[in-house]
Protein backbone atom coordinates (compact mmCIF):
# COMPACT_ATOMS: atom_id res chain seq x y z
CA UNK A 1 0.00 0.00 0.00
CA UNK A 2 1.40 3.13 -1.41
CA UNK A 3 0.14 5.62 1.54
CA UNK A 4 -2.99 7.31 1.94
CA UNK A 5 -4.73 8.09 -1.52
CA UNK A 6 -8.25 9.57 -2.13
CA UNK A 7 -9.21 6.69 -4.52
CA UNK A 8 -8.39 3.96 -6.14
CA UNK A 9 -9.38 5.69 -9.47
CA UNK A 10 -6.85 8.38 -8.22
CA UNK A 11 -3.42 6.42 -7.88
CA UNK A 12 -4.63 4.67 -11.21
CA UNK A 13 -4.82 8.32 -12.74
CA UNK A 14 -1.34 9.02 -11.14
CA UNK A 15 0.43 6.00 -11.73
CA UNK A 16 -0.40 6.44 -15.94
CA UNK A 17 0.84 9.94 -15.58
CA UNK A 18 3.85 8.81 -13.64
CA UNK A 19 4.49 6.26 -16.64
CA UNK A 20 3.56 8.47 -19.56
CA UNK A 21 5.95 11.78 -18.58
CA UNK A 22 8.65 11.96 -20.42
CA UNK A 23 11.64 11.39 -17.88
CA UNK A 24 13.49 14.88 -18.49
CA UNK A 25 10.28 16.36 -17.23
CA UNK A 26 10.49 14.66 -13.74
CA UNK A 27 10.67 16.99 -10.90
CA UNK A 28 10.36 14.98 -7.96
CA UNK A 29 11.49 17.45 -5.80
CA UNK A 30 7.81 19.33 -6.57
CA UNK A 31 5.94 19.77 -2.87
CA UNK A 32 2.54 19.24 -3.92
CA UNK A 33 3.42 15.60 -4.79
CA UNK A 34 4.25 15.44 -1.08
CA UNK A 35 1.26 17.52 0.08
CA UNK A 36 -0.79 15.19 -1.89
CA UNK A 37 0.85 11.94 -0.97
CA UNK A 38 1.51 11.47 -4.99
CA UNK A 39 5.21 10.95 -5.09
CA UNK A 40 5.60 7.27 -4.70
CA UNK A 41 5.30 6.20 -8.45
CA UNK A 42 7.32 8.74 -9.82
CA UNK A 43 10.61 7.36 -7.38
CA UNK A 44 9.75 3.85 -8.63
CA UNK A 45 10.26 5.07 -12.24
CA UNK A 46 13.34 6.89 -11.24
CA UNK A 47 14.62 3.62 -9.63
CA UNK A 48 14.06 1.45 -12.48
CA UNK A 49 15.00 3.77 -15.15
CA UNK A 50 16.96 6.37 -14.05
CA UNK A 51 18.56 6.73 -10.72
CA UNK A 52 20.43 9.39 -10.94
CA UNK A 53 18.51 11.96 -12.78
CA UNK A 54 18.98 15.39 -13.51
CA UNK A 55 16.10 18.07 -13.49
CA UNK A 56 17.11 20.98 -15.38
CA UNK A 57 14.35 23.70 -14.25
CA UNK A 58 12.43 23.17 -10.77
CA UNK A 59 11.23 26.15 -8.08
CA UNK A 60 14.73 25.06 -6.53
CA UNK A 61 16.44 25.22 -9.63
CA UNK A 62 18.37 22.14 -11.18
CA UNK A 63 19.29 19.45 -9.18
CA UNK A 64 20.59 15.60 -9.38
CA UNK A 65 18.19 12.96 -7.85
CA UNK A 66 19.93 10.16 -6.23
CA UNK A 67 17.11 7.36 -5.63
CA UNK A 68 18.62 3.89 -4.97
CA UNK A 69 19.12 2.97 -1.52
CA UNK A 70 23.26 1.74 -2.39
CA UNK A 71 23.85 4.93 -4.68
CA UNK A 72 22.84 6.90 -1.70
CA UNK A 73 24.91 5.69 0.90
CA UNK A 74 27.79 5.73 -1.81
CA UNK A 75 27.13 9.66 -2.38
CA UNK A 76 26.62 10.39 1.62
CA UNK A 77 30.01 9.17 2.67
CA UNK A 78 32.18 10.67 -0.35
CA UNK A 79 32.80 14.12 1.95
CA UNK A 80 35.95 14.35 -0.38
CA UNK A 81 33.67 15.19 -3.77
CA UNK A 82 30.01 15.71 -1.96
CA UNK A 83 29.60 18.61 0.35
CA UNK A 84 27.35 19.19 3.17
CA UNK A 85 28.57 23.18 3.83
CA UNK A 86 25.95 25.87 3.96
CA UNK A 87 28.18 27.75 2.18
CA UNK A 88 27.76 25.83 -1.19
CA UNK A 89 23.68 26.23 0.04
CA UNK A 90 23.43 23.62 2.92
CA UNK A 91 21.59 20.24 3.21
CA UNK A 92 18.49 21.00 1.70
CA UNK A 93 16.85 21.12 -1.86
CA UNK A 94 15.91 24.55 -1.11
CA UNK A 95 19.33 26.92 -2.13
CA UNK A 96 19.48 29.09 1.30
CA UNK A 97 20.11 33.13 0.02
CA UNK A 98 23.99 33.33 0.80
CA UNK A 99 23.22 36.01 3.17
CA UNK A 100 20.87 33.90 5.76
CA UNK A 101 23.60 30.70 5.73
CA UNK A 102 23.48 29.70 9.00
CA UNK A 103 26.65 27.01 9.50
CA UNK A 104 25.63 24.10 12.22
CA UNK A 105 26.94 20.77 12.90
CA UNK A 106 25.31 18.93 10.08
CA UNK A 107 26.38 21.27 7.21
CA UNK A 108 29.52 21.20 7.95
CA UNK A 109 32.35 18.80 6.35
CA UNK A 110 35.14 17.05 8.55
CA UNK A 111 36.88 17.82 10.36
CA UNK A 112 35.06 20.42 11.89
CA UNK A 113 32.19 18.39 11.69
CA UNK A 114 33.27 15.67 14.28
CA UNK A 115 34.39 18.76 16.79
CA UNK A 116 30.87 20.56 17.36
CA UNK A 117 28.77 17.20 16.90
CA UNK A 118 30.84 15.75 20.00
CA UNK A 119 29.73 18.50 22.21
CA UNK A 120 26.10 17.38 22.19
CA UNK A 121 26.94 13.77 22.31
CA UNK A 122 26.67 13.28 25.54
CA UNK A 123 23.34 13.79 25.96
CA UNK A 124 22.26 10.63 23.80
CA UNK A 125 24.42 7.92 25.91
CA UNK A 126 23.04 5.03 27.16
CA UNK A 127 23.12 6.58 30.86
CA UNK A 128 21.40 9.72 30.01
CA UNK A 129 18.70 7.70 27.93
CA UNK A 130 17.84 5.63 30.58
CA UNK A 131 17.14 8.89 32.89
CA UNK A 132 14.89 10.10 30.23
CA UNK A 133 13.05 7.26 29.86
CA UNK A 134 11.93 7.93 33.17
CA UNK A 135 10.80 11.37 32.25
CA UNK A 136 9.20 10.13 29.02
CA UNK A 137 7.17 7.41 30.70
CA UNK A 138 5.68 9.87 32.90
CA UNK A 139 5.03 12.47 30.32
CA UNK A 140 3.46 10.14 27.82
CA UNK A 141 1.00 8.95 30.58
CA UNK A 142 -0.06 11.70 31.80
CA UNK A 143 -0.61 13.18 27.96
CA UNK A 144 -2.39 9.82 27.37
CA UNK A 145 -4.98 10.00 30.56
CA UNK A 146 -5.87 13.80 29.05
CA UNK A 147 -7.24 12.56 26.35
CA UNK A 148 -10.62 12.68 25.68
CA UNK A 149 -12.62 9.42 24.64
CA UNK A 150 -15.89 9.14 22.41
CA UNK A 151 -15.33 12.18 19.89
CA UNK A 152 -12.79 13.25 17.67
CA UNK A 153 -9.98 15.09 18.03
CA UNK A 154 -6.46 15.96 16.74
CA UNK A 155 -3.91 13.26 17.42
CA UNK A 156 -0.86 15.29 15.90
CA UNK A 157 -1.61 18.50 18.50
CA UNK A 158 -2.92 16.51 21.14
CA UNK A 159 0.25 14.24 21.31
CA UNK A 160 2.91 13.95 18.49
CA UNK A 161 3.32 17.85 19.19
CA UNK A 162 2.62 18.17 22.78
CA UNK A 163 5.04 14.87 23.57
CA UNK A 164 7.92 16.19 21.29
CA UNK A 165 7.68 19.74 22.24
CA UNK A 166 7.74 18.78 26.26
CA UNK A 167 10.92 16.49 25.44
CA UNK A 168 12.56 19.51 23.74
CA UNK A 169 12.27 21.49 26.65
CA UNK A 170 13.61 19.04 28.87
CA UNK A 171 16.64 18.86 26.45
CA UNK A 172 17.18 22.55 26.41
CA UNK A 173 16.16 23.21 29.78
CA UNK A 174 13.95 25.58 28.10
CA UNK A 175 10.82 27.58 29.84
CA UNK A 176 7.97 24.79 29.92
CA UNK A 177 5.42 27.38 29.33
CA UNK A 178 7.11 28.88 26.33
CA UNK A 179 7.35 25.23 24.89
CA UNK A 180 5.26 25.53 21.93
CA UNK A 181 7.45 28.84 21.07
CA UNK A 182 10.04 25.66 19.78
CA UNK A 183 7.36 23.75 17.73
CA UNK A 184 6.84 27.09 15.76
CA UNK A 185 10.10 27.65 15.41
CA UNK A 186 10.51 24.45 13.90
CA UNK A 187 8.30 24.89 11.77
CA UNK A 188 9.08 28.12 10.77
CA UNK A 189 12.89 26.88 9.93
CA UNK A 190 11.56 24.36 7.59
CA UNK A 191 8.65 26.49 5.87
CA UNK A 192 8.24 27.18 1.90
CA UNK A 193 7.35 30.90 2.54
CA UNK A 194 3.52 31.67 0.38
CA UNK A 195 0.58 32.77 0.44
CA UNK A 196 -0.77 29.51 1.96
CA UNK A 197 2.05 28.90 4.09
CA UNK A 198 3.12 29.37 7.54
CA UNK A 199 4.41 32.65 6.62
CA UNK A 200 3.75 35.09 3.17
CA UNK A 201 7.59 35.92 2.89
CA UNK A 202 10.83 34.98 3.23
CA UNK A 203 11.19 38.03 5.22
CA UNK A 204 8.08 37.08 8.11
CA UNK A 205 10.41 34.39 8.47
CA UNK A 206 13.45 35.25 8.77
CA UNK A 207 11.85 38.01 11.13
CA UNK A 208 10.86 34.72 13.27
CA UNK A 209 13.87 33.05 13.23
CA UNK A 210 15.52 36.27 14.69
CA UNK A 211 13.71 36.34 17.48
CA UNK A 212 14.46 32.45 18.35
CA UNK A 213 17.97 33.16 18.03
CA UNK A 214 17.20 36.60 20.77
CA UNK A 215 15.55 34.66 23.09
CA UNK A 216 17.99 31.59 22.98
CA UNK A 217 20.50 33.96 23.13
CA UNK A 218 19.59 35.11 27.08
CA UNK A 219 19.23 31.14 27.79
CA UNK A 220 22.97 31.45 26.31
CA UNK A 221 24.01 33.97 28.81
CA UNK A 222 22.79 32.27 31.44
CA UNK A 223 24.20 29.46 30.76
CA UNK A 224 27.61 30.61 30.96
CA UNK A 225 27.20 32.44 33.80
CA UNK A 226 26.21 29.22 35.56
CA UNK A 227 28.28 25.72 36.16
CA UNK A 228 27.96 23.16 33.62
CA UNK A 229 24.69 21.33 33.63
CA UNK A 230 23.49 18.06 31.10
CA UNK A 231 21.25 20.52 29.38
CA UNK A 232 21.92 20.97 24.97
CA UNK A 233 22.35 24.77 25.76
CA UNK A 234 24.65 24.06 28.56
CA UNK A 235 26.98 21.33 26.59
CA UNK A 236 27.26 24.01 23.81
CA UNK A 237 27.87 27.18 26.07
CA UNK A 238 31.01 25.46 27.88
CA UNK A 239 32.29 23.10 24.94
CA UNK A 240 35.26 24.05 23.44
CA UNK A 241 34.47 23.86 20.31
CA UNK A 242 30.96 25.54 20.59
CA UNK A 243 31.61 27.82 23.43
CA UNK A 244 32.88 30.84 20.84
CA UNK A 245 30.31 29.81 18.15
CA UNK A 246 29.33 32.90 16.15
CA UNK A 247 25.20 34.09 15.77
CA UNK A 248 24.86 32.37 12.57
CA UNK A 249 26.87 29.12 13.50
CA UNK A 250 25.04 29.42 16.97
CA UNK A 251 21.18 29.83 15.19
CA UNK A 252 22.44 27.17 12.37
CA UNK A 253 23.37 24.74 15.34
CA UNK A 254 19.49 25.75 17.52
CA UNK A 255 17.74 25.36 14.37
CA UNK A 256 19.42 21.76 13.30
CA UNK A 257 18.63 20.35 17.19
CA UNK A 258 15.21 21.94 17.62
CA UNK A 259 14.01 21.00 14.07
CA UNK A 260 16.25 17.37 14.52
CA UNK A 261 14.20 16.22 17.81
CA UNK A 262 10.84 18.12 16.60
CA UNK A 263 9.82 16.96 13.36
CA UNK A 264 11.16 13.20 12.91
CA UNK A 265 10.03 12.13 16.09
CA UNK A 266 6.67 14.06 15.57
CA UNK A 267 5.82 12.96 12.27
CA UNK A 268 6.99 9.21 12.89
CA UNK A 269 4.53 9.41 16.36
CA UNK A 270 1.64 10.31 13.75
CA UNK A 271 3.03 8.27 10.96
CA UNK A 272 2.66 5.12 13.29
CA UNK A 273 -1.05 5.36 13.85
CA UNK A 274 -1.74 6.25 10.33
CA UNK A 275 0.22 2.93 9.65
CA UNK A 276 -1.61 0.23 11.61
CA UNK A 277 -4.71 2.29 10.54
CA UNK A 278 -4.07 1.24 7.07
CA UNK A 279 -2.79 -2.19 8.29
CA UNK A 280 -5.42 -3.06 10.90
CA UNK A 281 -3.85 -6.71 10.36
CA UNK A 282 -0.69 -5.27 11.79
CA UNK A 283 -2.01 -3.37 14.82
CA UNK A 284 -4.00 -6.97 15.48
CA UNK A 285 -0.74 -8.28 15.50
CA UNK A 286 0.94 -5.68 17.83
CA UNK A 287 -2.00 -5.96 20.54
CA UNK A 288 -1.08 -9.74 20.61
CA UNK A 289 2.40 -9.15 21.43
CA UNK A 290 3.75 -6.15 22.82
CA UNK A 291 7.18 -7.64 22.06
CA UNK A 292 7.08 -6.46 18.11
CA UNK A 293 7.80 -2.87 19.44
CA UNK A 294 11.40 -3.54 19.07
CA UNK A 295 10.64 -4.35 15.73
CA UNK A 296 8.02 -2.14 15.18
CA UNK A 297 9.85 1.33 15.84
CA UNK A 298 12.26 0.83 13.13
CA UNK A 299 9.71 -0.15 10.84
CA UNK A 300 7.54 2.70 11.30
CA UNK A 301 11.07 5.39 11.16
CA UNK A 302 11.55 3.13 7.62
CA UNK A 303 7.61 3.64 6.52
CA UNK A 304 7.34 7.18 7.51
CA UNK A 305 10.50 8.48 6.47
CA UNK A 306 10.23 11.76 8.36
CA UNK A 307 12.96 14.13 6.70
CA UNK A 308 12.33 13.01 2.86
CA UNK A 309 15.93 13.98 1.12
CA UNK A 310 19.59 15.37 2.28
CA UNK A 311 21.13 17.43 -0.23
CA UNK A 312 24.82 17.44 -1.12
CA UNK A 313 26.64 20.36 -3.80
CA UNK A 314 29.40 18.41 -5.78
CA UNK A 315 32.83 20.17 -5.22
CA UNK A 316 34.58 18.75 -8.67
CA UNK A 317 32.92 17.26 -11.61
CA UNK A 318 32.22 13.74 -10.79
CA UNK A 319 30.99 10.88 -12.96
CA UNK A 320 28.47 9.26 -11.04
CA UNK A 321 26.75 5.82 -12.20
CA UNK A 322 27.44 7.02 -16.14
CA UNK A 323 26.61 10.28 -15.56
CA UNK A 324 28.47 13.67 -15.25
CA UNK A 325 27.92 15.86 -12.08
CA UNK A 326 29.45 19.25 -12.66
CA UNK A 327 30.94 21.42 -9.88
CA UNK A 328 28.50 23.22 -7.82
CA UNK A 329 25.63 21.08 -8.97
CA UNK A 330 22.82 20.26 -6.54
CA UNK A 331 22.81 16.39 -5.76
CA UNK A 332 19.48 15.02 -3.67
CA UNK A 333 19.61 12.31 -1.92
CA UNK A 334 16.34 10.70 -1.67
CA UNK A 335 15.69 8.85 1.73
CA UNK A 336 12.00 8.29 1.16
CA UNK A 337 12.74 6.64 -1.83
CA UNK A 338 16.02 4.20 -1.07
CA UNK A 339 13.61 3.38 1.83
CA UNK A 340 11.53 1.45 -1.09
CA UNK A 341 14.26 0.22 -2.90
CA UNK A 342 13.14 -3.18 -3.81
CA UNK A 343 16.59 -4.44 -4.44
CA UNK A 344 17.65 -3.76 -0.64
CA UNK A 345 14.33 -4.33 1.30
CA UNK A 346 12.13 -7.33 1.04
CA UNK A 347 8.98 -6.46 0.19
CA UNK A 348 9.36 -2.40 1.01
CA UNK A 349 5.75 -1.04 0.10
CA UNK A 350 4.73 -3.85 2.63
CA UNK A 351 3.83 -2.50 6.48
CA UNK A 352 5.82 -5.59 8.27
CA UNK A 353 6.04 -4.90 11.80
CA UNK A 354 7.75 -7.83 12.84
CA UNK A 355 10.07 -7.63 9.81
CA UNK A 356 13.51 -9.62 9.93
CA UNK A 357 15.74 -6.38 9.59
CA UNK A 358 14.32 -3.55 10.57
CA UNK A 359 17.06 -1.25 10.78
CA UNK A 360 18.09 -1.63 7.53
CA UNK A 361 16.66 2.25 6.38
CA UNK A 362 17.85 5.43 5.54
CA UNK A 363 15.74 8.01 7.85
CA UNK A 364 18.39 8.63 9.97
CA UNK A 365 20.73 9.43 7.16
CA UNK A 366 24.35 6.92 7.00
CA UNK A 367 27.82 8.02 7.80
CA UNK A 368 28.90 10.87 10.10
CA UNK A 369 25.95 12.46 9.37
CA UNK A 370 23.49 10.01 11.21
CA UNK A 371 21.18 11.48 13.02
CA UNK A 372 22.64 12.06 16.67
CA UNK A 373 19.36 11.44 18.44
CA UNK A 374 18.46 8.52 16.47
CA UNK A 375 18.54 6.07 19.73
CA UNK A 376 16.47 8.71 21.78
CA UNK A 377 13.88 9.01 18.64
CA UNK A 378 13.40 5.31 18.64
CA UNK A 379 13.03 5.12 22.62
CA UNK A 380 10.25 7.88 22.74
CA UNK A 381 8.09 6.25 20.02
CA UNK A 382 8.83 2.98 22.02
CA UNK A 383 7.66 4.45 25.50
CA UNK A 384 4.37 6.16 23.94
CA UNK A 385 3.33 2.91 22.75
CA UNK A 386 4.26 1.02 25.58
CA UNK A 387 1.65 3.24 27.11
CA UNK A 388 -0.69 3.37 24.64
CA UNK A 389 -1.40 -0.43 24.26
CA UNK A 390 -1.89 -0.52 28.48
CA UNK A 391 -4.63 2.33 27.86
CA UNK A 392 -6.37 1.68 24.61
CA UNK A 393 -7.45 -1.66 22.75
CA UNK A 394 -7.61 0.18 20.23
CA UNK A 395 -7.64 4.04 18.23
CA UNK A 396 -9.02 5.10 15.37
CA UNK A 397 -8.19 6.77 12.54
CA UNK A 398 -11.36 8.53 11.00
CA UNK A 399 -10.58 11.00 8.55
CA UNK A 400 -7.84 12.04 5.95
CA UNK A 401 -4.66 13.18 7.28
CA UNK A 402 -3.19 16.83 6.35
CA UNK A 403 0.31 16.82 5.07
CA UNK A 404 3.21 19.14 4.87
CA UNK A 405 3.10 21.85 1.88
CA UNK A 406 7.65 20.58 1.46
CA UNK A 407 9.70 17.84 0.17
CA UNK A 408 12.18 17.91 2.76
CA UNK A 409 10.18 17.31 6.14
CA UNK A 410 7.84 14.15 5.08
CA UNK A 411 5.32 15.35 7.76
CA UNK A 412 1.59 15.09 8.57
CA UNK A 413 -0.35 18.40 10.33
CA UNK A 414 -3.71 16.79 11.37
CA UNK A 415 -4.73 13.43 12.16
CA UNK A 416 -8.39 12.97 12.96
CA UNK A 417 -8.88 9.94 15.69
CA UNK A 418 -11.54 9.04 17.69
CA UNK A 419 -11.13 6.49 20.79
CA UNK A 420 -14.14 4.40 21.81
CA UNK A 421 -15.54 5.65 25.02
Amino acid sequence: MHGTIESAAKLDALRERAMSLPLEQFDPGDPELFRTDTFWPYFDRLRREDPVHYCKDSMFGPYWSVTRYNDIMEIETNHAVFSSASALGGITIRDIDPDLRRESFISMDPPRHAAQRKTVAPMFTPTHLDNLAINIRERSAECLDNLPCGEVFDWVDRVSIELTTQMLAVLFDFPWEDRRKLTRWSDIATTIPGPDGLVATEDERMAELTECAAYFSKLWKQRIEQPPKSDLLSMMAHGTATRDMDAKNFLGNLILLIVGGNDTTRNTMSGSLLALSQHPEQYRKLRQNPDLLDSFVPEVIRWQTPLAHMRRTALSDFEFRGKQIKKGDKVVMWYVSGNRDEEVIDKPYQFIIDRARPRTHLSFGFGIHRCVGLRLAELQLKIIWEEILKRFDHIDVVGEPTRVYSSFVKGIEMLPVKIAA
